[in-house]
């Protein structure tokens, strides 16, 4: 029996982390199938190609890639929004093919209001002047989430509850926690003094939505998470928005995955990427 997809107006997906040990793609693929969005928006970090270069690539990855190609290839509107781990596709900011178009960011309208779409890697101190230090700390966020899932493994075998040791650093250290407290804050000062009603980033891997006011107005704070650790996303349907947990959504859970065979699995180095995703898109679209 097919499942009946579900109608999203707007999704907004960021911090994928494709080519990553810690990223779900599967369970990503699952929550794919379950919807059928109008537009798409990643918000940045859908693949990771700081870290591409350890040639993890496995075929889970590439069918996330392949679906949403075939989102392009049907024509849905897909705009890919640059972030610092896919860094290198700012090259080909203003690029267009179809549906799919490559951008630094997007303002548009949203029910009566301005929504603010960007990564938020700009607001990173690191990011801008210590690169190279950025990349060691991803480098070793990596390294904790596939310690992390060794942990749950054994974890889940002793009939225990699943634990996020990342979440525990990050709630546990207060330069952390201010870190995202100044970044959400930052965030929403900007959007409200450019009189934007909703500002939507990623980056930071924390999902949230919350409204924030300061002496000048008020604006809807709004973050998507990611799919390393909280395995969420962002839905605008109905003139309303929610965050989606994957963990508490039976229906995708339930939603089988075919076998399929790869056309195309073996990517070099980072610099063939773009051309293998273009390729994947002329497949689909012919």
């Amino acid at each position: 029996m097919k499942t009946q997809k579900r109608k999203v107006e707007l999704l907004v997906l960021s911090d994928i982390h494709l080519g990553t040990y810690g990223c779900h793609a599967k369970e990503l693929l699952h929550y794919l199938k379950s919807i059928d969005p109008e537009k798409v928006i990643l918000n940045g970090d859908i693949i990771d190609i700081w870290q591409f270069n350890k040639r993890y690539w496995p075929k889970s990855h590439m069918r996330v890639i392949k679906h949403m190609m075939g989102w392009i290839a049907s024509g849905k509107e897909v705009t890919y929004i640059t972030g610092n781990h896919d860094e290198m596709l700012r090259k080909f900011v203003g690029f267009e093919m179809g549906s799919l178009s490559i951008v630094n960011k997007v303002v548009m309208p949203l029910d009566g209001k301005k929504a603010w779409f960007f990564h938020g890697d700009v607001f990173d101190v690191t990011m801008q002047h210590s690169k190279w230090l950025a990349k060691l700390g991803a480098i070793g966020y990596d390294t904790l989430i596939l310690i992390n899932r060794m942990v749950n493994g054994i974890s889940e075998r002793l009939g225990r509850g699943r634990i996020s040791l990342s979440k525990k650093v990050k709630n546990g250290v207060k330069s952390a926690v201010s870190f995202i407290n100044n970044f959400e804050q930052t965030a929403a000062d900007i959007a409200i003094d450019k009189g934007y009603g909703y500002v939507v980033c990623g980056h930071i891997h924390q999902p949230t939505q919350r409204e924030v006011k300061n002496d000048s107005g008020s604006t809807t704070y709004l973050n998507s998470g990611d799919w390393i650790e909280n395995l969420t996303a962002l839905e605008y349907h109905n003139k309303a928005w929610r965050i989606y947990h994957y963990e508490e959504d039976a229906i995708a859970k339930s939603i089988p995955l075919e076998p399929v065979l790869d056309r195309n699995n073996d990517v070099k180095d980072n610099s063939e990427l773009f051309q293998v995703l273009v390729k994947e898109f002329q497949l689909l679209a012919s």
